[in-house]
């Protein structure tokens, strides 16, 4: 069976203007493989909450700034854009501070682990 194209633009109507929350789009869905764009406009990770997920996650950070914190590291890692980081399944995760004044803009890629791991 054929699969339709599917197209779109990565940075068109990303948030409008005082919207409240952090969005999240999937832009592409496959077995094994999931590409989402999330726009935050200074959310956080809530307190003691620590991302830990069974795929991996590639993620670019397109546009704004962001303070990741990996579990085990003294301090936060400093993105911004154009920066990215290649998470492995379980890397325990937070986010520290995305930038209050303007959109931060992240492209993250989950994707299967390695076959016989998880």
């Amino acid at each position: 069976m054929k699969r339709a194209l599917s197209t779109g633009r990565l940075l068109a109507g990303v948030q409008p203007e005082g919207a409240a929350g952090e969005r999240f789009d999937d832009l592409l869905r496959q077995p094994g493989l999931r590409i989402e764009r999330i726009v935050s406009t200074g959310q956080v990770s809530p307190p003691d909450f620590w991302y830990d997920q069974s795929e991996g996650e590639w993620v670019l950070l397109v546009a704004g700034q962001a303070r990741l914190l990996i579990e085990g590291e003294g301090s936060p890692r400093f993105l911004k854009a154009g920066d990215w980081i290649d998470l492995p399944p379980h890397c325990r995760h937070r986010v520290e501070w995305t930038d209050p004044e303007c959109q931060t803009i992240w492209l993250a890629v989950y994707y299967a682990p390695p076959v016989g791991g998880d």
